[in-house]
């Protein structure tokens, strides 16, 4: 019973970090119907500015704080930029479809280029702000540590903070109209450019926290995000791309899921177990466990 209580706690916080970039992926794709592949190397680059500040101050929060300014200017930019040029050229046919997903891509691997160039490709640390140790009740010792509760708290504040900018406030409404009814959007005052470019600037920010977290536990290099972008992108479509609550639960059952399996049966069949649990959610509920009809939902 003790296993699966860490097992559970674990996959929470791992959970919680996929959630993040889930959320990223699902703000971009119901504003402009893209799956943005380069969202791991935005976030990547927001960690590297977040690394930077963090290791010369020593002050973790303070590198958070840049991170997600550099990965919401970043997230910002690239829409303004790139991606309103290419739809404004490629808004019809096959072009359409097609063009987006490889310019991500292409964007992707620009944004490598450039963190190489700067930072290089060894492996980077960033000092955890908390704790790192287990926990340890009597004389026992518990795989979940003051990090993991941190991380668990932090993500669950800025998930909070989103629900309620969504919910509650003016620029909320904008941005889930934009992304609904654009046409009706635009009839009704809206500037859905500048609306979806804001939604962009957001998930680049939450990308931003999203790879600091991980990497105060991890390691940090041009690559070590790509897993989160898989896994985020995964729990995206378990949830429904069109919601974000689906986002957050996609992304709680998968870590959950992943750490059963990281635990249970072993580390070789984790990656396959994030692409087993998508077909079975994908087989009972093809658009997604929290789709309930062909309209889009908040």
């Amino acid at each position: 019973m003790q296993k699966v209580i860490e097992t559970l706690l674990i996959g929470l916080t791992t959970g919680s970090i996929y959630a993040l970039m889930s959320l990223a992926l699902v703000l971009v794709w119901r504003s402009t119907r893209v799956i943005n592949f380069a969202q791991a190397g935005q976030a990547m680059f927001a960690t590297y500015i977040g690394f930077e500040i963090s290791s010369r101050s020593g002050i973790f929060w303070l590198g958070l704080l840049f991170a997600i300014v550099g990965g919401a200017l970043l997230g910002a930019g690239v829409d303004y930029f790139f991606m309103r040029v290419l739809f404004k050229h490629a808004n019809t046919g096959p072009a359409a479809v097609v063009a987006p997903v490889i310019a991500t891509l292409g964007l992707l691997g620009l944004i490598r280029s450039v963190v190489g160039l700067t930072w290089g490709g060894e492996f980077k640390t960033i000092e955890a702000p908390a704790s790192t140790d287990g926990y340890t009740i009597g004389s026992t010792t518990i795989p979940f540590s003051a990090l993991n509760a941190l991380i668990i708290i932090t993500v669950s504040i800025i998930l909070i903070g989103l629900a309620l900018l969504f919910q509650r406030t003016n620029l909320g409404l904008a941005l889930r109209a934009s992304a609904y009814a654009p046409e009706i959007a635009k009839l009704a005052g809206i500037r859905t450019a500048q609306t979806r470019t804001i939604g962009w600037a957001i998930a680049g920010g939450v990308g931003g926290v999203a790879g600091m977290l991980v990497t105060s536990n991890n390691f940090l290099s041009p690559y070590s995000l790509d897993l989160l972008l898989v896994f985020g992108f995964i729990a995206a479509v378990i949830g429904g791309l069109e919601s974000m609550v689906g986002a957050v639960i996609g992304a709680l059952v998968l870590g959950i899921g992943l750490t059963f399996i990281l635990n249970y049966v072993g580390t070789s069949l984790v990656f396959i177990g994030g692409f087993t649990v998508l077909i079975l959610v994908l087989l009972i509920k093809p658009d997604g466990i929290m789709a309930k009809g062909k309209g889009r939902r908040a």
